[in-house]
Parts: C-alpha cells; sequence; structure tokens
C-alpha cells in the first residue's frame, strides 16, 4: 500500500506541475468549450501524466479523462484507480487557486488511498489504510514516501470553533442551505464556509470544519479520494439515501447527496 501511496504522489505532484505551467502561461481569454482551451489542455496533460504514472501497477483507472467505461467491462474489478486531473474547473477558470488532482485506490467498492494536491497552494493530502492521513505544504517533487511523511502533519490537526460547515463555493443547492440552517436550530451560531473542489472533503479532514453537506450532484472521481483522506483522519463520508459509507464503482458514476461529518 505504501509503495502504490508513493506513485501516487509522484504522478500528483508531477501533474500539478504541468497544469501550473499552462495555468501560469496561457491566454484565459479564450472559448473553453474549444478543444484547444488552456483548460482542456491542462486536464489531459494531467491525465496523460496520471496514466504514465499508474500503467506500472497494472491496476485498472477509472478517470474523468478517460474513455467511457462500460459497466460491464468494469463490474468485476477489486480493485481500480479513479482520477480526476483537474478538480474544480470553475476554480481553475476563476484563477482562485481553488483547484486540485484527485487519485484514489479502491477496493471493494470502498476507498482505501487518496491523493489530493492543490498545485496553486503547493498543498498535499494523501492518506492511506493502516497508514493515516497527513498534509504536508512543504513538498514539491517526491523523493520517497518516508521524507514526505517527515514534513507532513498527521490529521486532523485542529478543531473548528465555533461550528463550521463548508460549502461548495461554485455549486450551493437550496437544499444544503435549508439543511445549514437546520443546524443553526442545534448547535446555534454556525459559521459557513465557501471553497472549491475536494478542498471541501480536506478542511473536515483536517478539523477546520465540522461538517460538508453536498446535496447537489457530484461524480465517483470528485470524492473518492477526498473521501479516503476523511476516513482515515477518522470521519465519515455518509451517502444520505442509504445511510451508509459511500460506496465506488457503481453502475451510474453519479454520486447519491452525502454528508461529510
Amino acid at each position: 500500500m505504501k509503495e502504490l501511496l508513493e506513485i501516487a504522489i509522484k504522478a500528483s505532484l508531477q501533474a500539478g506541475k504541468r497544469i501550473m505551467e499552462i495555468y501560469e502561461n496561457e491566454d484565459f481569454e479564450v472559448d473553453f468549450k474549444g478543444d484547444d482551451s488552456p483548460l482542456t489542455k491542462a486536464d489531459l496533460a494531467s491525465h496523460e501524466i496520471i496514466m504514465e504514472h499508474l500503467k506500472d501497477t497494472e491496476i485498472p483507472v477509472l478517470s474523468e479523462e478517460g474513455k467511457d467505461l462500460a459497466y460491464e467491462e468494469r463490474k468485476d474489478w477489486r480493485q481500480l484507480w479513479i482520477v480526476d486531473p483537474i478538480d474544480g474547473t470553475k476554480e481553475f477558470i476563476k484563477r482562485n487557486g481553488e483547484f486540485t488532482v484527485n487519485i484514489a485506490l479502491v477496493e471493494d467498492q470502498k476507498p482505501v488511498l487518496g491523493v489530493i494536491y492543490v498545485p496553486a497552494l503547493k498543498e498535499l493530502y494523501f492518506a492511506a489504510k493502516d497508514f493515516g492521513s497527513f498534509k504536508t505544504n512543504t513538498i514539491t517533487e517526491c523523493t520517497s514516501l518516508e521524507d514526505i511523511s517527515k514534513k507532513a502533519s498527521k490529521l486532523p490537526t485542529t478543531n473548528s470553533q465555533p461550528f463550521t460547515v463548508v460549502a461548495s463555493k461554485s455549486h450551493l443547492s437550496p437544499e444544503t442551505e435549508d439543511y445549514i440552517k437546520s443546524l443553526e436550530n442545534e448547535h446555534g451560531a454556525v459559521e459557513t464556509i465557501s471553497k472549491g473542489s475536494s478542498l471541501k472533503l480536506c478542511m473536515v479532514a483536517e478539523g477546520k470544519a465540522d461538517q460538508y453537506p453536498r446535496f447537489a450532484p457530484t461524480m465517483e472521481w470528485d470524492t473518492a479520494a477526498g473521501q479516503a483522506i476523511c476516513t482515515f483522519a477518522g470521519k465519515t463520508v455518509l451517502d444520505w439515501q442509504t445511510k451508509e459509507e459511500m460506496l465506488y464503482n457503481s453502475e451510474q458514476l453519479l454520486n447519491n447527496w452525502f454528508l461529510v461529518k
């Protein structure tokens, strides 16, 4: 597991480096639906770098930028990588830095390893089963997992006061707003923080927020890595429909609503 975690970290850092080259040097005054837009180029470049790193693991990959994989083809996969080469499209376009590279390893439908890299902030979150969840902002190149772990802090590192909820910066639904209001009846004053991409899961994992309700659409590659980081930091990602831990490699890759706490 540690070897796979090191591979995933190296992949995320290399992908992040290439993303930033495009982010910092390309003209954003373009049609972002075009095949040659900076965003599209960054997505594809990140995808290719990650695939190159993961191919030697011989574990199949489900990526947002990869080919459409029919459920019949992947339904019997016990183990797979789930990848989002750039999570936070709107944040990338706004240039606010709140976009991430997400890499997760899923076994028997549950994330057992997760890496989230925030290229613009040079923040790295990583976690694995029987290893724990960690964060560092002092690494730009992966030498070894041992070296990185020495410079990382174990999560959670803080406790939020007062009761704090983190919500989507770009996709806040009326149902989420209603849920946050209901928390005020239970906890009194509730502070709400807006964040983009998978950083919302990371904030709960590190104790900067108590809950992250998501009552709006997300895909499996948006959440798998963050769920691993939350899980191994002692947090829970609950499927709002089943009231159980959220599962992956489902027939429909669209997640149910969920609550992180």
